[in-house]
């Protein structure tokens, strides 16, 4: 697969330096790495908010950073964990007095780097709080599951309440039950090449589907024929229904797309997916479709649906200046 790059091995460092150039007036970057952090960073006595793991998911995470979502996203290499010392930058770019939490989705080098830069925070009397997402029901055992589209909305839920000026504790309570009530699935019509790799991660035919894909290029766990857009998303919906009771509930509903998904497709998709919600008695109160958590130039979406109650709507309506979720 082409690629307009330089060199493989500094694709991180130039695409934060282009955002950050990009949008001087909302962003910036801390010397020296390449956390990305909202220009006003830290704000006092506001709750300080850090996401972030390996790139390649673009608008993933650095596109969340901005008034009523992120305060800094810390950028690893393609499909890499970011360091702890990286992280721990960007928690003493965004602390404010209040402390600092960390959305960490479930993959092992995530969850230790930012246990370990939470460490080294507290060590110089930052207190720190976390959540880790694992919303990918392909994977049936949940303490393994991956944290995938639905990271997004936590970061939301999360943002909103801190913007509000919830405690540390308030914001890890709202981030909590987000996490608790959030369920995705994927599925690829491609693969995705890492840059420094130079192949795909894995082979497709071209009558063949990934379902309950990874993020990272891992492979699915069911290879199959290609087929509609409606038996797709209706796969995916019903996966995600029979995970969690979303029955007589209000939802949020993200139909994602993983990189090289046109917009068009993703909306066949979702008017599926809307189809089988009405069909299940499931009320869909806000819909987003688009493309929030990517996998290089990987074919393929993901369906999300978070169950709401009064506090976790009111916190998704709230506005955000973030590049890729403005409301």
């Amino acid at each position: 697969m082409k690629k307009i790059i330089n060199d493989p091995n500094e694709v991180v460092q130039e695409m934060t330096d282009g955002m950050a150039a990009a949008h001087p007036d909302k962003l910036q970057q801390l010397p020296e790495t390449t956390v990305i952090a909202r220009k006003d960073a830290p704000a006092a006595n506001k709750v300080g908010i850090v996401s972030g793991g390996g790139s390649g998911h673009e608008p993933a995470h650095a596109g969340y950073v901005g008034k009523g979502m992120l305060d800094a996203a810390v950028p690893g290499e393609v499909f890499t964990s970011p360091t702890p010392d990286q992280i721990f930058e960007a928690i003493k770019a965004v602390d404010g007095g209040a402390g600092v939490f960390l959305i960490v989705k479930n993959y092992t080098g995530d969850v230790l780097n930012f246990e370990m830069a939470a460490e080294l925070a507290e060590a110089e009397d930052i207190k720190v709080e976390k959540v880790v997402v694992k919303d990918d029901v392909a994977v049936d055992e949940v303490s393994s599951r991956r944290g995938i589209a639905g990271t997004i909305l936590v970061h939301k839920i999360a943002g909103a309440k801190a913007e509000q000026g919830g405690s540390l504790e308030e914001v890890k309570a709202a981030a909590e039950k987000a996490v608790a009530n959030v369920r995705s699935m994927g599925m690829a019509l491609t693969p995705c090449t890492v840059p420094a790799a130079g192949k795909p991660s894995f082979e497709l035919a071209e009558n063949e589907m990934e379902i309950g894909i990874g993020i990272h290029g891992e492979s699915g766990i069911e290879r199959k024929d290609i087929t509609s857009a409606d038996d797709i998303a209706k796969e995916l919906t019903d996966k995600v229904m029979s995970d969690f009771d979303f029955s007589d509930a209000d939802v949020a509903v993200m139909v994602n797309g993983l990189g090289s998904t046109p917009e068009m497709e993703l909306y066949i998709v979702n008017k599926k997916v809307q189809t089988v919600l009405s069909e299940n008695g499931i009320n869909v109160y806000k819909t987003f479709v688009g493309e929030y958590m990517t996998s290089l130039e990987m074919a393929g979406c993901s369906v999300t649906l978070l169950k709401l109650d009064d506090e976790l709507k009111q916190l998704l309506d709230e506005p955000s200046n973030a590049l890729a979720f403005h409301k």
